[in-house]
């Protein structure tokens, strides 16, 4: 089992998966991160056999939004920035383990998951971002071409990812 945590969030990965943290790369740090004025990276990376998850965390229960921009468009650049810096690392990274785990996530099919948590009580200090739903649709819509079935998912929606999210600190799920 893998555990990556973000923010207050920790994410616990099966023993079949391979999980990584994909902003913390030596090659998107130090190489990949520095092209076109800075790229962007999603949080995690999730290979179950059969897919590559791109999985973007945001927790607004927190931390309310402050960027003016669309989520699902930050989403977007996050995610076609990570697809050109794996294809980068399969050819380039000095790191062995980071070139295998570009090469093995590009041959698969990929999945968009954007993990967003918000307020179980709205208030005007902590407004919901957004309908999950509509969310979820627009993210949908612009990437289609990588996944026409992108997902938006929290700690409590129930949905069908291979992994499980508790806030730290609290019980852990079984």
């Amino acid at each position: 089992m893998t555990t990556l945590v973000e923010g207050d969030l920790t994410f616990e990965f099966p023993a079949e998966c391979k999980a990584s943290r994909y902003d913390s790369w030596a090659f998107y740090r130090r190489h990949f991160n520095r092209i076109a004025g800075g790229s962007k990276a999603v949080d995690f990376l999730c290979m179950d056999g059969s897919r590559t998850w791109l999985i973007e965390v945001k927790d607004h229960s927190i931390h309310p939004r402050t960027k003016p921009s669309e989520l699902h468009e930050d989403v977007v650049v996050k995610v076609r920035d990570t697809l050109a810096g794996l294809a980068a690392a399969q050819a380039n990274a000095n790191d062995q383990t980071e070139r295998e785990i570009a090469r093995y996530a590009l041959g698969k099919p990929w999945r968009v998951v954007l993990h967003l948590e918000q307020p179980t009580v709205p208030s005007k200090l902590r407004p919901k971002v957004t309908d999950p739903a509509t969310l979820q649709m627009k993210l949908r819509q612009a990437v289609r071409a990588i996944d026409p079935h992108a997902k938006v998912v929290s700690a409590t929606a129930g949905t069908v990812v291979p992994w499980t999210t508790y806030r730290s600190g609290a019980n852990r799920p079984r």
